[in-house]
């Protein structure tokens, strides 16, 4: 006999001080108890406050196994049952309960020996999973590329194609870059083809600058079609919609290897777009969306400095896995995503099973080499499409204004460095003197304010440069490599199931955890399938915890990526869903900013699972780390300032955001964006050393405050039970419409009610 579960999420409401457990019996005696295997009576209420709970409502405290039909089972207490009221269940027939009272017996051994069979093919699953050869890849061809030009496209026009093979094994298909058949007004258009799967991308750009403005202004939008996978969207009117927040992420993705490299006073509104219009299923899209956008950027006339490519990075089996499947990245202990040049890495981003630093520089070089060889084609196809780039536009250096600018203020600025405010008082006289340098140069230099500022800037930046490196001192007083203070309070909310308030320095996080039922996760429709999130985590940055006013509303890009960043820190130390049964959201509501407020939501987040009595693998802890460099336009080098758990200023003026989170042991997420042509292998070994060092820090401080979690879960948690029914059963249990099942959860006011196949 096959049989369902049934899970039970039970409601909690305070009486007299206590705590009542709402539950029900199952109907018939073949229900067993899924945490024992057994066909055991388990009484699912501990509690013995029965007199305040029949001044309450009937609560059903019958073992699910017990031979009794739905509407009477009995209110235990300790002085005798009392039988409850009738209710709505009562709705099955008497016919049916007969029969199933009959059967009671017969179906108890059915139960228990479909158990035993259960259990005798999850270990003879468990042997044969330990048996499982480890990963062999596919070889393939060399590492090579080739561009081939002909007249196919429409009016004979010239298509150039860029064939390239990326010589790793288990990546056979080639990836194909076209130009010059499809969307041919665009700056650069162009189609990526992979397998099955083929993007879209384009780069357009105005045909003015805008003058006024003083800084790049670039957009880009990524949408995976649904019809690409042969489906259509669930919405009412059947058309894709405003981008989901997995192609928000892909967005960010796109937009932070290329910013940087777009030279220094492009002012053209310029936007990238790109589409998934086919997909094989097979790998993600993402690392080729990055490629698609770099490589229509390349070939229009965009000043972008370098070709710029990006890949996908596994490790499974202990092997580094380039651009991995689908099914090998369930076994895979990493997910990276790398982009970079052919000379030095723009952008990591990605989440690992606690990997030691070591494995994770592994990681990224193995993706720059896949990365060098696609830069290498760009480059060759970019030379075969012929575009100059429009240089014309572009701001020229004003003779002088930057000696006068360095003249006037290195002193003052660097006065200002050394008073080791707080960032009030910092921004404050950074401000003053940001508007006198434009006072007094403005007569001297006429219409060229936007000038001034930058000249000024610049300033800024080499002389928190040279004090940080002839004096081993940050503009706030700190040393290089240390962590500014930290205050922890955990459960400071009465009512809820799990907070915790984390403050380091000037930057706070208030985060809360929730726990709920299967009904709780969040549901996801992708080209993929309907995913449903168990664990999801969501960060608010409101205008106030700046002191500024401004728009509160829909979560914006940054809040969805600083979000799903300090989710993927959490994802690994959590229980399984057969360890512990609940959903869980985390929410980090920023309440004061002054540098890295995700990794605050990392420890924040933490700390509220462990106040929530989620039984944690392991506390983990985030923490961002800054480079400061002489030459903002360069490469990384030997002379880079690495400093640990940046200030908002040290993010603004530096070359570096280097997020890293992890355990004691290894990381768990990571995120890189810089602001110069590139990061050397060597600088990221040394920054993510020092960002180790300073992880331990903030996990001792960590543990002082909330040594382990929680052992038993807060009263306001509701509690779940579990039991299993027989599969002809299961129509009873919902009722035509759910009619049935709805009642239940009315009548024993519990929050919810699943039932599912085993």
């Amino acid at each position: 006999m096959r049989f369902a579960s049934a899970v039970v999420a039970v409601g909690l409401v305070a009486l007299d001080g206590g705590v009542s457990g709402f539950a029900f019996s199952s109907r018939g005696g073949t229900s067993t108890s899924t945490s024992t295997n057994t066909n055991t009576n388990t009484n699912t209420n501990t509690n013995t406050n029965t007199q305040a709970q029949l001044t309450r409502t009937p609560v059903f405290t019958g073992a699910f196994g017990k031979s009794r039909p739905y509407g009477a089972s009995l209110l235990q207490s300790s002085e005798g049952g009392v039988e409850a009221p009738p209710t709505a269940t009562e709705e099955i027939s008497a016919e049916t309960t007969k029969e199933e009272a009959v059967s009671t017996e017969e179906s108890a051994d059915d139960a228990v020996e479909a158990v035993e069979a259960v259990e005798a093919v999850e270990a003879v699953e468990a042997v044969e999973a330990e048996k499982e050869e480890p990963l062999v890849l596919e070889e393939v061809p060399p590492a090579s590329f080739e561009v081939t030009s002909s007249e196919s496209g429409p009016g004979g026009g010239q298509v150039h194609t860029l064939t390239v093979h990326l010589g790793f094994a288990g990546h056979p298909d080639p990836i194909v870059i076209e130009t010059g058949k499809i969307g041919r007004q665009a700056a650069g258009a162009v189609t990526l083809r992979r397998g099955d799967t083929v993007l879209y991308a384009t780069a357009a750009r105005d045909k003015d600058p805008k003058t006024t403005i003083d800084f790049l202004p670039l957009a880009v939008e990524h949408q995976e079609r649904f019809s690409s996978a042969g489906l259509t969207s669930g919405s009412y009117n059947k058309r894709d919609g405003r981008p989901a927040e997995h192609e928000v992420l892909t967005c960010r993705l796109i937009d932070r290897p290329l910013r940087p490299l777009i030279a220094e006073g492009w002012r053209h509104e310029t936007q990238l777009l790109s589409w998934v219009l086919s997909y094989d299923g097979q790998r993600s899209c993402n690392p080729l969306a990055i490629t698609a956008s770099a490589a229509a950027l390349w070939i229009s006339d965009v000043p972008l400095l370098k070709p710029v490519a990006a890949a996908n990075v596994g490790y499974i089996d202990g092997q580094l896995v380039l651009n991995p499947t689908k099914e090998q990245m369930k076994k895979s202990r990493l997910d990276l995503t790398v982009a970079g040049t052919k000379d030095a890495v723009l952008m990591i981003e990605g989440a690992a099973d606690f990997l030691p630093e070591d494995i994770m520089m592994e990681a990224v070089t193995f993706g720059h080499k896949a990365i060098q060889v696609l830069c290498n084609g760009l480059e060759e196809l970019g030379k075969a499409v012929g575009r100059d780039k429009k240089y014309d536009t572009l701001p020229q250096p004003i003779e002088g204004l930057q000696a006068k600018v360095d003249q006037l203020y290195s002193d003052k600025i660097d006065a200002m460095y050394q008073q080791t405010a707080d960032k009030s008082a910092q921004s404050s006289e950074m401000s003053k003197l940001s508007k006198e340098v434009v006072a007094v140069l403005e007569l001297e230099y006429p219409e060229e304010k936007n000038a001034i500022k930058g000249a000024f800037k610049d300033l800024l930046c080499r002389r928190m440069f040279h004090q940080a490196k002839e004096t081993g001192l940050r503009c706030d007083g700190r040393k290089l490599n240390e962590v500014r203070q930290i205050d922890i309070e955990a459960g400071l909310l009465p009512r809820v199931h799990g907070s915790a308030i984390f403050t380091r320095g000037e930057t706070q996080a208030i985060a809360t955890a929730t726990l709920g039922d299967s009904g709780m996760k969040q549901k996801i429709d992708t080209i993929d399938a309907l995913n449903l999130k168990r664990f999801y985590l969501q960060y608010t940055f409101p205008p106030s915890c700046v002191g500024e006013t401004g728009r509160v509303g829909m979560p914006g890009r940054r809040e969805v990526g600083h979000g799903n960043l300090a989710e993927r820190a959490l994802i690994p130390i959590l229980p399984s869903e057969e360890e512990f049964p609940y959903s869980i959201r985390v929410e980090s509501l920023i309440t004061e900013s002054h540098g890295s407020s995700s990794m605050a939501s990392v420890c924040g987040g933490c700390l509220a699972l462990m106040d929530a009595g989620v039984p944690i693998k392991a506390p983990v802890a985030g923490i961002a780390m800054g480079m400061l460099l002489g030459d903002k336009g360069g490469l990384s080098d030997e002379n880079a300032v690495i400093v640990s758990d940046i200030l908002g200023s040290e993010d603004a003026l530096g070359t570096m955001d280097f997020k890293v989170a992890g355990d004691r042991i290894g990381i768990t997420t990571f995120q890189l964006d810089i602001k110069c042509e590139g990061l050397t292998l060597e600088t990221m070994g040394r920054a993510l050393e020092q960002a180790r060092e300073g992880r331990l820090h903030i996990l001792d401080e960590m543990e002082k405050a909330l040594p382990a979690y929680r052992t038993e879960l807060p009263p306001t948690i509701p509690r779940m039970s579990s039991f299993s029914i027989p599969e002809d059963s299961i129509g009873k249990v919902i009722g035509p419409g759910g009619k049935q099942i709805r009642a239940v959860i009315e009548d024993f006011q519990l929050t919810n009610m699943d039932v599912r196949e085993d």
